[in-house]
């Protein structure tokens, strides 16, 4: 008898700080089940990534550039209408401190309810406009999502959960990643939602 062949893995190196990891989020699981591929979050700190390779949000690195972030909001735009994903607002917030919300991912995860914490993070950060940077307002959405808010966010101060996170966005920028949305499938690196047609071709391939 024939062995099942095993599943590919496609690496999503994830930030709720960044909208296009959203953009992604909401069109990736169906691209890896096309491919019969396993979509694997990565939780990464953006700021510390950018802080360990000297990279700076689109809006301080091309800001002074003329054209340069219209073309982007442009490009963004047609990426939302393609994939129809209406639901997606720019939170009022942004840029917003992750970090909290990061490490409750880390916490998420050990307590076996990643899912619906990645998607109602999501959800209140770009569809909601929430201030995701508020621990106050981050506890009302993982109780409305019925998730154990008290025991996520006091997870958040252990030591343990810190330096996962610490560890895991070293690893990724030791690997060549400087932003997200990065991924890595068969070893290869991949940036940025534009990339996704080659993810689909390698996994095609």
């Amino acid at each position: 008898m024939t062995a099942p062949a095993t599943r590919r893995v496609i690496e999503f190196l994830f930030d709720f700080a960044s909208p296009n990891a959203y953009l992604v989020w909401k069109v990736l699981p169906d691209l890896a089940a096309r491919h019969n591929a396993e979509v694997r979050l990565v939780p990464c700190l953006l700021g510390g990534m950018f802080r360990l390779t000297g990279n700076q949000a689109p809006m301080l690195a091309f800001g002074a550039i003329k054209g340069k972030m219209e073309y982007e909001r442009l490009e963004m735009q047609r990426f939302i209408d393609s994939h129809g994903l209406t639901a997606f607002r720019m939170n009022p917030h942004f840029p917003v401190n992750t970090l909290v919300l990061m490490r409750g991912l880390i916490a998420a995860r050990r307590m076996g309810v990643e899912p619906a914490y990645v998607a109602a993070g999501l959800v209140a950060m770009w569809e909601q406009g929430l201030a995701m940077d508020d621990p106050a307002v981050i506890a009302a959405v993982l109780d409305t999502a019925g998730l154990d808010s008290t025991a996520i966010l006091a997870a958040t101060h252990d030591a343990e959960t810190k330096a996962e996170l610490v560890a895991a966005t070293e690893a990724a920028v030791a690997r060549g990643a400087f932003g997200i949305p990065t991924f890595f499938v068969d070893g290869e690196m991949y940036f940025g939602k534009e990339r996704l047609a080659q993810i689909a071709q390698q996994l095609a391939g």
